[in-house]
C-alpha cells in the first residue's frame, strides 16, 4: 500500500517586529539530550545602576510554541529593569527533543540542568504560560530551590474541568489555503477571545502560530488534561501567583473554581488575577493589563 505524501505545510513570512526582537537577543546554549536547549536573553543590566534584587526572569512558553509566545512582553519587562531569559522548551522551536518522554515531565531535567549551568546557586523568578506553567510546576516540585517565586499564566492541569472545553482542527493533511483556515480556527478556539486579533498587526498572531506549530515535535501531550499541576503544587514552597484571561478556553465557566483549587494545593499562594476581555493567550491579547499584573506579582513575591 502506497501512502500519499502530506501536502507542503503553509508558511508565512516572519513578521519584521519578531525578526528585530530576535536579533536583539543573545543566544545561549545548554545541553538537551543529544542536542541543545536554546535560550534567548534580553536586557542584561550590569554596572552601578543594576538592581541587585532583580533576579533573572525566566519565561516558559506554551505548547506548540516557542519564545515568541512572549513577543509582546519582552520589551515591557526589559523596560521594567529585568533581564529576560526565554528558552525554546525541549521539543519546540530551535531546541532538541528531551532525552526521554514527550510531555511536560520530560522537559524538567533539561531545564533544571540548564538553569543550574546558567545561574549556579542563584534562583530565578519563573513565569510559565500554559504548557510552560505545567512544566514550571513540575520543575519546582522536583527542584524547589531553582526559583524565588513562580507565576502561572493560563496554566492547565488544575483538576477543576470535567472534560475538555475545546476541539481543534487537524491541518497537516490539508492543502496550504485550508491549512491557514484551520490555523485561524484553532487560534480562535483556544488562544484568543477576539478573533479579529488573528490578522491584525500584519497577521502577527497567525504568523507566530504557523511558525510554531510547524516546529512542534511533541504532538501527543496528555498531562495538560489531568490534575498534574494541582498534584505538583503541594511540593512547591515558594510564593505562587496565577494570572488568567477571564474567558480562557481551557476553563470557560469553570474558571471560577481556580481560586479554591490553588488555595487548596499551594502552600504559599499569593492570589489569582483574572484579566477581563482576554482569552488563553492573555499576554498577547491584553499586554498592558497583563504586564501590570505580572510586575505587581513579581514585586510582591520579591518582598
Amino acid at each position: 500500500m502506497v501512502t500519499a505524501p502530506l501536502p507542503a505545510p503553509a508558511t508565512l513570512p516572519t513578521p519584521p517586529a519578531v525578526a528585530a526582537l530576535a536579533q536583539q537577543a543573545r543566544r545561549v546554549i545548554t545541553p538537551c539530550g543529544g542536542g541543545e536547549l536554546v535560550w534567548h536573553v534580553w536586557g542584561e543590566h550590569t554596572g552601578a545602576g543594576a538592581d541587585a534584587d532583580a533576579l533573572p526572569l525566566v519565561l516558559l512558553h506554551g505548547g506548540s510554541g516557542s519564545w515568541t509566545h512572549w513577543v509582546r512582553s519582552i520589551g515591557a519587562l526589559v523596560h521594567a529593569g529585568r533581564t529576560v531569559w526565554a528558552p525554546d522548551l525541549p521539543g519546540f522551536g530551535d531546541s532538541a527533543l528531551p532525552p526521554r518522554g514527550a510531555d511536560a515531565d520530560a522537559v524538567v531535567e533539561p531545564l533544571a540542568q540548564g538553569l543550574r549551568q546558567l545561574f549556579g546557586q542563584q534562583p530565578c523568578d519563573l513565569v510559565g504560560f500554559s504548557f510552560g506553567g505545567l512544566a514550571a510546576g513540575l520543575l519546582l516540585a522536583a527542584h524547589p530551590r531553582l526559583a524565588r517565586q513562580l507565576v502561572l499564566v493560563g496554566a492547565p492541569a488544575m483538576g477543576v474541568v470535567p472534560s475538555r472545553q475545546f476541539v481543534l482542527k487537524a491541518w497537516r493533511h490539508l492543502e496550504a489555503p485550508k491549512q491557514l483556515a484551520a490555523h485561524r480556527y484553532n487560534l480562535a478556539a483556544l488562544m484568543l477571545q477576539d478573533a479579529a486579533l488573528i490578522d491584525e498587526d500584519g497577521g502577527l498572531a497567525l504568523g507566530l502560530h504557523v511558525a510554531n506549530v510547524l516546529r512542534d515535535r511533541m504532538p501527543r501531550r496528555r498531562l495538560a488534561h489531568t490534575d498534574a499541576l494541582a498534584r505538583a503544587l503541594p511540593q512547591v514552597p515558594c510564593p505562587v501567583h496565577a494570572i488568567y484571561g477571564a474567558t480562557d478556553a481551557l476553563y470557560r465557566q469553570w474558571i471560577a473554581a481556580l481560586q479554591g483549587a490553588y488555595e487548596q494545593a499551594t502552600p504559599d499562594f499569593r492570589g489569582l488575577v483574572l484579566i477581563e476581555q482576554a482569552g488563553h493567550w492573555v499576554q498577547f491579547e491584553r499586554p498592558e493589563a497583563f504586564h501590570a499584573a505580572l510586575l505587581q506579582a513579581l514585586d510582591a513575591g520579591a518582598r
